[in-house]
């Protein structure tokens, strides 16, 4: 069971500020954001020390990031790279991850939202839908190409650093808060593994080129 942290994202830029506070020693160089949109941490950081690339939004490079062979930069280019709640919208998205490692020198930061925590219920229930997912008329313009669990997001990422030849410095759960009771009740009735794919909301890791072999 990794650590859990309790914390809720009403809007977006609650998430923003949450990065910004939670990641701040890995921001204090050059910063490129994978998937920025529009670039919320921008803002957030020292001028001309961040670089975002999204295809639509506000990022400052517009790339397909579903098409892309390879992101515009040189190996070891940025000291962190992050990609925050991304790649679940990429088909290619083991390619992608391993252009966030080549161009970071130091740092990679990824987070990948749990799936099944949004369909578990419209799904128990038999009705209702789920964003990112469903067969609407009109062809969405957001859309996850990926459907997993806690488990499997974490999982992915420890494999994908071993893959990768990186060391995990960081790896951790966040969960709206909800009362410590019914919390607790909720660990003994489906334990811990059950329980993250059930109720935890996104699975966060920080990954390091700093104990590379080689």
């Amino acid at each position: 069971m990794i650590p859990i942290e309790y914390v809720s994202f009403n809007v977006r830029a609650d998430r923003t500020h949450y990065v910004a506070k939670r990641f701040a020693k890995y921001f204090s160089r050059r910063v490129l954001d994978v998937g920025c949109y529009e670039a919320p941490l921008r803002a957030l950081l020292p001028a001309g020390q961040y670089v975002g690339v999204d295809m639509a939004g506000n990022p400052d490079i517009q790339l397909n990031l579903d098409a892309a062979e390879r992101l515009p930069f040189a190996d070891n280019e940025f000291p962190t790279v992050i990609s925050i709640e991304t790649l679940e919208h990429l088909e290619n998205l083991h390619r992608m991850f391993g252009e966030l490692v080549r161009v970071s020198s130091e740092y990679v930061i990824v987070s990948l939202p749990n799936c099944w925590r949004d369909a578990r219920r419209p799904i128990e229930r038999g009705r209702g839908d789920f964003a990112h997912y469903g067969l609407p008329v009109e062809r969405p313009q957001d859309r996850h190409r990926w459907f997993f669990s806690f488990g499997q997001a974490r999982t992915f990422l420890t494999g994908m650093a071993d893959k990768h030849g990186m060391k995990v410095v960081d790896i951790f759960g966040t969960e709206q808060p909800r009362n410590p009771l019914v919390r607790f009740v909720r660990h003994l009735r489906y334990g811990p593994d059950c329980y993250s794919n059930r109720y935890v909301q996104t699975v966060w890791v920080v990954l390091s080129k700093q104990d590379r072999p080689g």
